[in-house]
């Protein structure tokens, strides 16, 4: 016993070790833009660019469309399944594994082949209908991890029972969706936002080849051209994708006390 606890022990520090100490080199060198000194110099240029501010609120504002969007198609879809077509799930489940098969620059190639300006829908002659297409792939990449969110979700609920009881008092359709199944799967469907936030703030493929004003392409550039300020850039990046995966924890603990109360 005493040696696996030490096996166990090594192996998971050795594990930590690989993970951290790339991080630890980074955030150090990105505090040496002064010399024989640190200081947030690097941050603080970063912070203060206007390609920053430009690439990161527009990211921002797709990702919370594409948040929007996702909820909007996934929830019903995943409810319907689980409740008249379950025998449709496997064929579902593989449909949303495709995203992890197909690598992303094979979908926007077919994108751009399918909506370029000579075919039946010319989504790239305009910036709003790029901008749209662009959301169109960003749900496509994150659709493995909504779905199995909400679906999660929505297995550990009785949907059939909620359904049957809101009907019999008068409910619509649209009414059992907002008021009843949402409110239920509402902590998988911020589970799958977040996630979903933190694959539009980092994808570049997407948004590069669609030459749109994107986070992903922001960091390549600085990195191609600066020396410290990609590493402020890369800790900035890895600490809002670090603050997704806490506010999962934090949305499931709460969840889990809340039900413990009742």
């Amino acid at each position: 016993m005493k040696a696996n606890r030490f096996w166990s022990w090594l192996f998971l520090i050795l594990g930590i070790a690989y993970f951290v100490l790339p991080l630890i080199g980074t955030v150090e060198f990105s505090l040496k833009m002064r010399r024989g000194e640190y200081s947030l110099d690097a941050y603080w240029a970063v912070l203060a660019d206007p390609r920053f501010q430009a690439t990161f609120g527009y990211s921002v504002m797709m990702a919370v469309a594409t948040i929007i969007a996702g909820v909007v198609l996934i929830v019903p879809t995943a409810y319907w399944i689980r409740l008249k077509l379950p025998h449709w799930r496997p064929f579902i489940e593989f449909v949303t594994l495709l995203p992890l098969v197909i690598p992303p620059i094979v979908i926007v190639f077919g994108y751009i082949r399918l909506y370029n300006t000579s075919s039946w829908l010319p989504l790239t002659g305009t910036a709003a209908g790029t901008n749209l297409l662009l959301m169109f792939g960003y749900m496509t990449l994150s659709l493995p991890y909504m779905y199995r969110a909400v679906d999660t979700g929505l297995r550990a609920i009785d949907v059939r029972t909620l359904t049957e009881a809101a009907e019999s008092l008068g409910a619509g359709w649209l009414t059992i969706m907002w008021r009843v199944i949402l409110p239920n799967v509402l902590v998988a469907v911020l589970s799958g936002a977040f996630l979903t936030f933190a694959i539009v703030i980092g994808e570049f493929v997407l948004a590069a080849l669609l030459n749109r004003p994107a986070f992903g392409p922001y960091l390549q550039l600085i990195g191609a051209n600066r020396a410290y300020e990609p590493a402020a850039l890369a800790v900035i990046a890895f600490a809002i994708t670090w603050a997704c995966m806490g506010l999962i924890q934090l949305v499931t603990r709460f969840q889990k006390h809340t039900m413990a109360r009742r």
